[in-house]
């Protein structure tokens, strides 16, 4: 038995799958690992309720984007508010609805599939989303109204395969959320881009750490552990590494003495600079000249 209140809501949005697109996600090799029947958006969804006595034939997302709501499911209510999210379990019996002061607005869908399981971990408990530079929850809704205008434009088999593959991909947000936020660290990155840059403009003057850190706007401690973990170097050492190259790139095509190519590259000391080649390429200078020269 299903009871409902207050259906109809300023602004709100839904689809429901027919059976037969059903029957045909549950058959079809790439839908029926996980599938949508039901997807929508409720904004501002006052007296919003549902009573589900026998459960519902799918697990229910339900994703509080403002103001509070509450669930009620094996023997616990659960308090819904924002930035929180539930997963409802298929056939257990619950019920849920809106605050009644400060009423929710909610994502949700309805979903199934031979690979529910993968999710369990985060099936049947309130889950917290904390906000922050990295938490792209503006690219999680991005995706949620993928899913939703992809099914609003029909049920061709490639419209429903490519939802499934993006429910896939919503539910590892929810799940693996760490991996999920990592790509917003692609600052970081950038960082040793514009600090390799810097190092490369700058390969035949002299330029100490607090010089690049100074132009990349990050501490010298910071930018020192940063680009070690990036690139398992520290500065000091990738910026030598780039001389080295600078002077592979003369000996093999300039006609600069050996002597010419330590002092462009700040070496004002030969034998100084033979043994720093030396012991980055394995062999002297003279000899990668020999070996590569207009090769």
């Amino acid at each position: 038995m299903e009871n409902t209140l207050a259906e109809g809501f300023r602004g709100e949005r839904a689809i429901v799958t027919p059976y037969n697109i059903r029957n045909y996600q549950a058959g079809n090799e790439i839908t029926r690992q996980l599938y949508i029947t039901h997807i929508g958006y409720y904004p501002d969804a006052r007296f919003h309720y549902r009573e589900r006595s026998r459960g519902a034939g799918e697990n229910i997302f339900i994703y509080c984007d403002r103001g509070k709501g509450w669930i009620e499911y094996g023997d616990t209510k659960y308090l819904l508010e924002e930035n929180r999210f539930f997963i409802i379990p298929e056939g257990e019996k619950h019920r849920y609805g809106a605050d009644v002061r400060d009423p929710w607005s909610i994502y949700w869908f309805h979903f199934r599939g031979e690979h529910v399981r993968m999710f369990d971990s985060i099936i049947g408990k309130v889950i917290s989303l904390d906000v922050s530079d990295t938490s792209r929850q503006d690219d999680r809704v991005r995706l949620f109204n993928e899913m939703y205008q992809n099914l609003d434009m029909g049920y061709s088999p490639e419209n429903l395969e490519y939802i499934s593959f993006c429910l896939m991909h919503y539910l590892a947000s929810l799940k693996y959320v760490s991996q999920y936020r990592e790509i917003r660290r692609v600052k970081e990155v950038d960082v040793i881009q514009e600090s390799i840059l810097y190092m490369k403009e700058n390969l035949e003057n002299k330029i100490t750490l607090s010089d690049i850190s100074h132009a990349v706007g990050y501490s010298v401690s910071r930018l020192n552990a940063l680009f070690i973990q990036r690139t398992s170097y520290s500065p000091v050492e990738y910026y030598r590494q780039l001389k080295i190259q600078r002077a592979c790139n003369y000996l093999q095509f300039s006609g600069l003495k050996i002597k010419e190519v330590a002092f462009r590259l700040q070496y004002y000391d030969p034998f100084h600079f033979s043994k720093v080649f030396s012991r980055e390429m394995g062999i002297t200078p003279k000899e990668y000249r020999q070996r590569y020269k207009d090769k």
